[in-house]
């Protein structure tokens, strides 16, 4: 049997132990299986407890099970669940047995919502949100999994993708009857004029300020500088708890040190690099090297100084704060005034004076970055670059027009291939190995 067709199954909650584990499986098996561990076959979508036995009729939970007839399930094929205590033994029982029944197999990653996908249960859009929901860890993450999972690009792209259609159908026809006179222009005007229509829609969610697909990764701020001058200090007053180690010896930091921030709903990575000097230290001069290559790559870069050192040595291409640290330490402990720009900060990274202001300026950057409320529609960089293709196809089949409808109509054949491509619904078999293969694999 071609493994498409085969029974699967997998834990679809957390590692075990845990008081409840959910063990799911999906194909023309599961109703087979069910019987089979259960004694019986329980009313559709109706939690039925059931003593659960292996082939031998030796016991192996007292658990609850669940039975999903297809379609109207998850995949889109006949599903069971089994509710089960999560203590190892009871799932390694439980695994066993179902490994037993023919065609019954262990889920690839993903495997579950590849077979939703392919029944038509959800669109890759929607796939893709669902990824994302589930390795979500700010609320602004959460928020935009979730309308990814609720349809939100994808209903668009299939508005926009049948009206494409229409239009092409409308061009086509002209072709067709170009011989009957003014009908070509009669059929050839409304298509323009839609085209128009889409192409405006899909440039405005282009254009849209921000980069909500960025969010699934989050912001890098790089916290660089000379040796000494309490980089570590501030990473860990902004992670407050103890990350890197602080020393009075310059060269502590060898390597690049990465914090987990949640600003306001938007995930951030901190990162601490060596102290940029020169040096005869083989160990410290990686670290340096590292340190440049991660700051030229940040999106943000925080240069700390104190009073010996001024200068900024910063080639990458991000903006970059002045961040004058070790104030405590200037004249009678008094507190300088804030620096002439926006940009130019002084703090106290062991004591705290300063470094709620920073805060603050870190997440209105983190919020002019990102630029949505939450109505960003564009949430990979797969799906941008498909509906920049889109757009290049639609912009080039009005240029077109004047040149041939049958060259216009081929653009806009190419358009609506690139949202098909968008919703997974032709050509996708290499995209789809690499998105559905990052799942978990009860999922």
């Amino acid at each position: 049997m071609h493994p498409r067709e085969q029974t699967i199954f997998a834990l679809s909650s957390g590692r075990p132990p845990s008081a409840i584990a959910i063990l799911r499986v999906s194909g023309p098996e599961a109703g087979t299986a069910l019987v089979a561990l259960a004694g019986r076959m329980p009313a559709p979508r109706a939690a039925t407890r059931a003593l659960l036995r292996d082939a031998t009729l030796q016991p192996i939970d007292d658990a609850v099970v669940l039975w999903f007839p297809g379609p109207a399930s998850a995949t889109g094929e006949d599903v069971a669940e089994f509710h089960v205590h999560g203590g190892r033994a009871v799932l390694a029982a439980l695994f066993a047995s179902l490994s037993a029944f023919a065609d019954l197999r262990a889920a690839e990653p993903g495997e579950f919502t590849r077979r939703a996908f392919e029944n038509g249960k959800l669109d890759l859009t929607e796939a893709e949100g669902l990824d994302d929901l589930i390795h979500a860890d700010t609320e602004r993450q959460r928020r935009q999994a979730l309308r990814q999972l609720n349809g939100l690009l994808g209903d668009r792209a299939r508005n926009w993708r049948n009206q494409i259609i229409e239009a092409s159908a409308l061009i086509e026809a002209g072709i067709d009857f170009s011989d009957e006179g003014d009908v070509p222009a009669e059929l050839i005007a409304p298509a323009v004029a839609k085209i128009r229509t889409l192409l405006g829609e899909i440039k405005e969610v282009l254009a849209a300020r921000g980069r909500s697909e960025k969010l699934r990764d989050g912001l890098v701020v790089a916290i660089a500088g000379p040796p000494n001058v309490g980089k570590s200090t501030l990473i860990n007053a902004l992670a407050r708890r103890e990350v890197a180690i602080v020393s009075p010896h310059a060269g502590t930091t060898r390597d690049v040190i990465e914090v987990q921030l949640d600003l306001d709903g938007y995930p951030v990575t901190v990162i601490d690099t060596a102290g940029i000097r020169e040096s005869e230290d083989p160990v410290e001069q990686e670290g340096v090297r590292r340190a440049r290559a991660r700051a030229a790559e940040a999106d943000l870069v925080l240069w700390i100084s104190d009073a010996r050192h001024e200068e900024i040595s910063h080639a990458g291409t991000a903006p970059v704060w002045r961040v004058r640290n070790k104030i405590d330490l200037d004249a009678a402990g008094a507190v300088p005034p804030q620096g002439q720009r926006d940009t130019d900060f002084r703090i106290s990274a062991s004591r705290g004076d300063g470094v709620g202001e920073l805060i603050a300026a870190l997440i209105g950057f983190v919020q002019d970055y990102f630029g949505f409320g939450d109505d960003g529609l564009i949430g990979r960089e797969r799906q941008r670059q498909l509906l920049q293709q889109t757009a290049g196809s639609l912009q080039r089949s009005i240029a077109a027009i004047g040149e041939g409808e049958e060259l216009a109509a081929e653009d806009l054949r190419m358009a609506a291939y690139s949202l098909g491509r968008l919703l997974g619904r032709v050509d996708v078999e290499d995209i789809l190995d690499v998105i559905f293969r990052e799942f978990c694999i009860g999922k």
